[in-house]
Order: structure tokens, then C-alpha cells, then sequence
């Protein structure tokens, strides 16, 4: 706890639909796990209100009625099936219940991370003022929301990208990137590979990774959840084989020391990444970063620890894969360690929470 701060009792609203646990279902997910974590060592008194199987040790609060259950393979696309949008509307609607009724005197600050639009519609009715992370881009029902709102909500944006696109409906959001626990992401020795890590979806693009990595006729390593499973049957699977490796999704401890020995981490959004977490993670483990120019990713990658191509271009990041691997990984450890520390992070959000309370 710095001079001059006091503990606070902080309610993290996570998702309904993915447990906050190892291995981590998406980058969101593991920067909860982190920031609970990074709070609670601070002194704060933090209960998480996340899906069920989310990890104890976070001091968690299971959302009736307790998320959606992992199917066998990864799962489809759950979005617009109409048990799951009731369930998760009920589930945030008892939850903003709780904390305006039984729980209304157990919060300083309400601090919300859940793409749903009810935190937001419902932030006037509570007695303790609620701050929320834009991790995404704008989308009609959030925007629609967050207007609703009229200022019952403090804004925070992941990056500079999602700032502005947020900017017309929360002109005063302040920038507080995620932080990486860099002990939890040490330096790696690095190595003759490529890897690629995040969950095996259209937009990450992992099966232009695969194109580039052959492209510069480097073996490849993929690490991650299969979420969307038609699209990795279709895209992923034809491709594995003769230098590529899918290794699962493996557990935090496990993927540091894969990105920790490998030459280069691909990064290959088709969407504007908001933040780009893996990009953060792999510069932590000394390891140079080769992705493409979209959303937020620009804001970290810089031309000491990395390249950037332009997006979609799968030569443009085989022929820079070279160049990139010759980066020295200290630089690319310096970045992480001054760009994205944890906490600096925390240091932002307990100033944040300080200014909502006062």
C-alpha cells in the first residue's frame, strides 16, 4: 500500500460465462485473475463475483447460476442461444440486486468488467459509486448502456485505440493498460521455434500465424482453448503437421516457459486488438513480437522489442520474422517491465478508486 492510501473493499464483477481459473479461457479472465491478486496484495479487501469453478484462492462469489458448462472440444459459439442470454440476464440482474439491497453497505467501490449492458443501465441504483473497464471495442447494446448511464459510471479504457472508439459516449474515460505480473512471466533462454498463443478463433487469425510461420520456414507452436471448434476443424487442423504443433491449452506456468523458449511470439489479430495481453506476456518473457498493426497492439510493440506488418499480410510477417529474432530479448524484458508493469497498473487503479470515493 503506498503512502497516503487505505485499504478498500472492491467488488470485481466478472463474466457469467467463463470461469476466472487455469488454464484461462481468454485474456480478459487472466487479467482479472491478476488484478484481483495484485489488489489483494496491496491490502485491499476484493471479492471477485465471477462464473462457478472460478479459482477460491480469489476470494470469489459464484454468480447464480453459476456460468455455462465447458462442452466437450471447446465450445460453439454460445452467444445467441436463448437459454444462456436468460441465464446470464438473471445472473446480473440478481447480482446488481445484491449489491444495491443485502450488500449495499459491504463495498466502497464497485469496479465492473462484464460485457453485459446491465451494470451499466442499473449503476444509478447503487449507494457506492462504480467504475468499469471498456475492454472491447464499441457495440450497440454497451454503447445504448453506458448513454443510459448518464454518468453514474467512471470509464476506463484498456488503450488509447479504445478510448477514442469509446470517446463519443465516455468522452472522460481515462487509459489504464493492463499490467503483467513479470515474476509470473520471467525471462526465457528463447530458441529456434515461433509460437502463437491465445484462444483458437477467426478473429486472433491463428491460421495465418501457421501461414507465416511456413512462409519463413520456421517450425510453429500454438498454445490455447479451442472456442470455436467448426472454425479450427476447418482452418486449424488441415494445417498441423509438418513443423506445426498444437500443445493445448496449458496453464499459465506452462505457457511462459513455452513463449520464454521460443525465437518470436506471432501475433495476428483480425480485429482491432484492444490491448493484446499475449503481446505484454511475451515481451515479459524476453521474447521479440512480430504482429500486425491493429487496435491497440501499436501502443506496446515498439521497434526495440518488435515488428509491426501490416494487418492480414502473412508475407510481410514471414519476411519479418528474421529481423525480429535478432532483437536482443532484454530489450524486449525492458519493455514489458517499464511499458506494462503490474504496478503501475494498480498504482492507477487505487488513484481511480480514490478520486470515485471521495
Amino acid at each position: 500500500m503506498r503512502a497516503g492510501r487505505r485499504p478498500r473493499r472492491v467488488a470485481l464483477i466478472g463474466s457469467f460465462r467463463y470461469p476466472i481459473r487455469e488454464p484461462f479461457a481468454g485474456g480478459l479472465e487472466a487479467h482479472l485473475a491478476t488484478a484481483a491478486r495484485a489488489l489483494q496484495r496491496r491490502g485491499h479487501r476484493v471479492t471477485l463475483f465471477a462464473a462457478g469453478g472460478s479459482d477460491p484462492d480469489l476470494h470469489v462469489e459464484v454468480m447464480e447460476p453459476g456460468g455455462v458448462p465447458d462442452t466437450p472440444g471447446g465450445r460453439r459459439d454460445i452467444s445467441d442461444t436463448p437459454e444462456i442470454v436468460a441465464a446470464e440476464r438473471d445472473a446480473y440482474g440478481s447480482l446488481m440486486d445484491r449489491l444495491g439491497g443485502e450488500l449495499a453497505d459491504a463495498f466502497d467501490v464497485v469496479h465492473n468488467h462484464s460485457l453485459h449492458h446491465l451494470p451499466y443501465t442499473r449503476a444509478s441504483e447503487l449507494p457506492r459509486p462504480m467504475v468499469s473497464t471498456l475492454h472491447t471495442p464499441p457495440f450497440p447494446r454497451l454503447e445504448s448502456a453506458l448513454r443510459s448511464a448518464r454518468g453514474a459510471v467512471r470509464c476506463v479504457a484498456v488503450s488509447e485505440q479504445v478510448r477514442a472508439a469509446w470517446a463519443p459516449v465516455a468522452p472522460d474515460a481515462r487509459v489504464i493498460p493492463h499490467g503483467v505480473d513479470t515474476r509470473a512471466w520471467p525471462p526465457g533462454p528463447g530458441g529456434p521455434d515461433l509460437v502463437w498463443t491465445g484462444r483458437l478463433v477467426p478473429e486472433k487469425g491463428p491460421h495465418l500465424a501457421i501461414d507465416a510461420a511456413r512462409g519463413a520456414g520456421r517450425r510453429l507452436r500454438l498454445a490455447g482453448p479451442v472456442v470455436d471448434r467448426d472454425y479450427v476443424d476447418r482452418e486449424i487442423r488441415p494445417r498441423l503437421g509438418a513443423g506445426v504443433d498444437y500443445l493445448g491449452h496449458l496453464d499459465q506456468r506452462a505457457l511462459a516457459e513455452v513463449v520464454g523458449a521460443s525465437g518470436v511470439a506471432l501475433v495476428t489479430p483480425m480485429w482491432d486488438e484492444p490491448y493484446g495481453l499475449v503481446v505484454a506476456e511475451a515481451l515479459a518473457c524476453g521474447t521479440p513480437v512480430v504482429a500486425f498493426a491493429r487496435g491497440g497492439i501499436p501502443e506496446t510493440l515498439t521497434p526495440e522489442c518488435g515488428r509491426l506488418v501490416r494487418p492480414g499480410d502473412v508475407g510481410d510477417m514471414a519476411d519479418a520474422v528474421a529481423e525480429a529474432e535478432r532483437l536482443p530479448r532484454p530489450a524486449a524484458r525492458h519493455r514489458a517491465v517499464t511499458h506494462c508493469s503490474l504496478g503501475t497498473m494498480v498504482d492507477r487503479l487505487e488513484d481511480l478508486y480514490r478520486e470515485a470515493t471521495a
